[in-house]
């Protein structure tokens, strides 16, 4: 009589031990699944910032290649000119 109340406690144990098991991995599961939506909101957040400074960037990046071909104009032009007031700087040495 004995060993069946041992083999009944034991078997107790086993059970209580599986179901404690059960439970504190569906408690884990629960958890890292929080901890994962929680990251993952993280890593969206960010990489929306990252996407808008690269569009900032690239808003930057044509505005200055507008001005930068404005002042190729400009020097072109500007070169011309040059140009044309040797021209007449030399024609005035000849007369001279």
């Amino acid at each position: 009589m004995e060993w069946i109340i041992g083999a009944f406690g034991t078997l107790s144990g086993f059970v209580i031990s599986y179901l404690t098991s059960q439970r504190n991995r569906d408690k884990d599961i629960k958890s890292g699944a929080a901890e994962s939506a929680t990251e993952s909101a993280v890593v969206r957040t960010k990489l929306d910032a990252i996407g808008q400074g690269v569009d900032s960037i690239r808003i930057d990046l044509k505005a200055n290649e507008k001005q930068m071909v404005h002042l190729g104009e400009r020097v072109t032009r500007v070169e011309e000119s040059t140009k044309q007031a040797h021209k007449r700087i030399d024609s005035i040495r000849k007369d001279v």
